[in-house]
C-alpha cells in the first residue's frame, strides 16, 4: 500500500510539473470578456482588398528624407490617415451600434492596437482625419510607448470610433480581426509583399510592385456589404494616390 501511495504522489508531481497555471490579469479578463461578447453577439463579415503601395512608399521615403530628423513616418501612419479620411467619406463605417439606435460620429477617433506585456490595448488618435502625417506619427509613438509602460489614462484608450490592427511587421500577409464594440468596423493590415502584375507601360508587359492586403471586419447590423466595399474603395484610392490625402 505504501509503495502504491508513493507512485501516486510521484505521478501527481510529474503532472503538475508539465504545465504552469498563469493567473489572469485584469487586462486579460477584460480582453477575454469583450472579445467573446463581440464574436458571440456581432454578425461579423469580412472584405479584403489588395493595395498597390508604390506611391505611398515613394512618398514616405521622400518625406522622411526631408524631415531632418524631426519625424520618421511609418506605413501605419499613412494607413491611419487613409482610414480616417475614408471614414469621413463613408460615415456609416464611423458609427456605433447602441442597441436601440445607431450613433454616427462626427469626428474620427482611430484606435490603434498595441501589444503590451499585459495584453492588447488600443490607444486612440483623436481627430485623425484633421491631423497631418507627422502629428499622427508622433502621437502614435508617444501613445504606444506609454501603453507599454502602463501609463495611459483611461480616456486615452477607452472609446474610439474605428480600430486598426497591423500585424504586417510580424510577417503576416493577411488576417481577420475581431470588432471592438460598440464600434462597427476594424481594419486588419497585413505586410507589404512584392507581386508581379500586368503593366502596359513596362517593356515586358509586367512589373513587380509592392502590394499590401487589408481586411475590413464589419458589423452587418450597421454596415451593409456595399457600404463596406465603398469604404475600402476610398481607402485604396487614398493609398494608391497618397498626394490626395494632403489636399
Amino acid at each position: 500500500a505504501a509503495a502504491g501511495g508513493g507512485g501516486s504522489s510521484s505521478a501527481a508531481a510529474a503532472a503538475s510539473s508539465s504545465y504552469t497555471d498563469v493567473p489572469l490579469s485584469n487586462v486579460r479578463k477584460v480582453i477575454a470578456k469583450r472579445l467573446s461578447e463581440s464574436k458571440q453577439t456581432i454578425p461579423h463579415y469580412y472584405l479584403s482588398v489588395e493595395v498597390n503601395m508604390s506611391k505611398t512608399l515613394a512618398l514616405r521615403t521622400e518625406l522622411n528624407s526631408a524631415a531632418n530628423g524631426e519625424y520618421k513616418l511609418s506605413v501605419n501612419d499613412f494607413v491611419i490617415k487613409a482610414s480616417a479620411l475614408a471614414c469621413k467619406r463613408v460615415p456609416d463605417v464611423n458609427s456605433s451600434w447602441m442597441d436601440t439606435f445607431i450613433r454616427q460620429h462626427h469626428t474620427v477617433d482611430v484606435s490603434v492596437a498595441v501589444a503590451t506585456d499585459n495584453g492588447l490595448i488600443t490607444p486612440i488618435v483623436f481627430g485623425a482625419d484633421r491631423h497631418g502625417l507627422s502629428h499622427i506619427s508622433s502621437t502614435v509613438k508617444q501613445l504606444a510607448d506609454r501603453a507599454k509602460q502602463n501609463k495611459l489614462a483611461p480616456e486615452e484608450f477607452q472609446g474610439g470610433t474605428f480600430t486598426i490592427s497591423n500585424l504586417g511587421m510580424f510577417g503576416i500577409k493577411s488576417f481577420t480581426a475581431i470588432i471592438n464594440p460598440p464600434q462597427s468596423c476594424i481594419l486588419a493590415v497585413g505586410g507589404t509583399t512584392k507581386q508581379i502584375v500586368l503593366d502596359s507601360q513596362s517593356p515586358g508587359g509586367y512589373a513587380e510592385v509592392p502590394v499590401m492586403t487589408v481586411t475590413l471586419s464589419c458589423d452587418h447590423r450597421v454596415v451593409d456589404g456595399a457600404v463596406g466595399a465603398q469604404w475600402l474603395a476610398h481607402f485604396k484610392r487614398f493609398l494608391e494616390n497618397p498626394s490626395s490625402m494632403l489636399l
